[in-house]
């Protein structure tokens, strides 16, 4: 098998495209909000909101601030973690297919298999498990 076939192309720095652009900014935000500093500034901010409850004697605007801004980047954040799950979910399926052309022994009708019907997953997977019992 011609490994060169497999290799792939160099990453691209522009980002032309919409979907090239939004995993981009997607990529940049999941490694943000997976850090320490995020995490802190997290805190900081509820923190913060939670101590000027007093100044604003715990009105309801005082409490529609914190319950709207976690609301809006609950449901951005839905989006942003998805794509980079996504994404990284294709990279590993491509990277275990590549794996699986490369040993002669393998049941090469695994490859692609989160394309197919759950009924194909299950009988792959009952396959497996056959498998495993007679070794």
């Amino acid at each position: 098998m011609a490994t060169d076939t497999l290799t792939p192309k160099a990453p691209s720095h522009h980002h032309t495209t919409l979907a090239g652009t939004f995993g981009h900014f997607a990529k940049a935000v999941n490694t943000f909000v997976s850090s320490p500093a995020a995490t802190f500034a997290a805190f900081a901010v509820v923190v913060i909101w939670a101590l000027s409850g007093p100044y604003y004697h715990f009105s309801d605007a005082w409490q529609l601030v914190i319950n709207t801004g976690t609301t809006i980047v609950t449901f951005l954040m839905v989006f942003v973690l998805n794509n980079a799950q996504s994404r990284d979910t294709a990279a590993m399926n491509s990277k275990l297919d590549a794996l699986i052309l490369a040993l002669e022994q393998a049941d090469n009708r695994l490859i692609g298999l989160e394309n197919k019907t759950d009924e194909d997953v299950q009988e792959a997977r009952e396959a497996i498990v056959t498998a495993l019992e007679q070794a």
